[in-house]
């Protein structure tokens, strides 16, 4: 089994250069990061070729932050917005060679949300031979946004019918919101481009909680693509790691 170190959670206290070379040291097999716009890519790229790990992913922006965004392509009335964020990061992704983009739809609902959503989908699935993901988030972390549940995103992912249109699926997110998570792994199999896990509900290291990671990874285990250790830890990172070796 082979893991991916989520970076806008792991190390979160260093740079991100640092935090690369940090995920190296742990053992890690590939790095993802959320919206590491703030860092030049150029100096990402660096660290990836020296420590020869490949950036699985990134974020599209969230937008206004302060004014409580978070995401922006389900957004009516916010097309231009949406398309200069996914231009954006696929012009990162392309620096650093980040495999895959995740589009976040932003907070909205009703049929103007559901077409705004899929024609951003649409023109970020044609500027870009790169892997698209969409990742339903669960309603307790964030109520109102858009995209909710795996049943929607199949939907979406049937409609826009791009072939680089992918669903990533959350363990944490899924298990709060819909729970079974073996069966809905198996269900969605065709459709999952990336596979993220933590603890549920406190979203800590996979090594507690309602989730039994040793059986989640035991059936994954011809899944070919590092999984994404997106939990949040508490105190220092490298103290939380004890998991992968019961589970590496």
């Amino acid at each position: 089994m082979k893991f991916s170190a989520n970076l806008g959670f792991l190390w979160k206290d260093r740079p991100l250069p640092d935090a690369i070379h940090a995920a190296k040291a742990a053992g890690f097999h590939a790095v993802e990061c959320h919206w590491p716009y703030d860092t030049p890519a150029r100096d990402v790229r660096a660290a990836l070729d020296a420590t020869g790990l490949p950036m699985l992913g990134l974020n599209t922006s969230r937008g206004d932050v302060g004014a409580g965004e978070n995401g922006l392509a389900a957004l009516p009335g916010r097309t231009q917005d949406a398309q200069a964020a996914i231009d954006q990061a696929i012009a990162y992704a392309d620096t650093v060679q980040a495999g895959a983009i995740h589009v976040m739809s932003g907070f909205a609902s009703g049929p103007a949300a559901h077409a705004t959503f899929a024609e951003n989908l649409r023109y970020a699935c044609a500027a870009t031979g790169r892997t698209i993901l969409i990742e339903p988030l669960n309603r307790h972390d964030a109520p109102g946004y858009f995209l909710q549940t795996t049943d929607q995103a199949r939907a979406i992912l049937n409609e826009v019918a791009a072939p680089n249109l992918r669903l990533m699926f959350d363990c944490y997110h899924v298990g709060r919101t819909e729970g079974d998570i073996l069966t809905r792994l198996s269900d969605l199999s065709d459709i999952i481009g990336h596979i993220q896990f933590a603890s549920v509900p406190d979203r800590g290291a996979p090594d507690h909680g309602e989730l039994d990671y040793a059986t989640i990874f035991e059936a994954l285990g011809d899944w070919p693509h590092p999984l994404g250790a997106e939990y949040k830890p508490i105190g220092d990172t490298d103290a939380t790691l004890g998991w992968m070796q019961r589970f590496g």
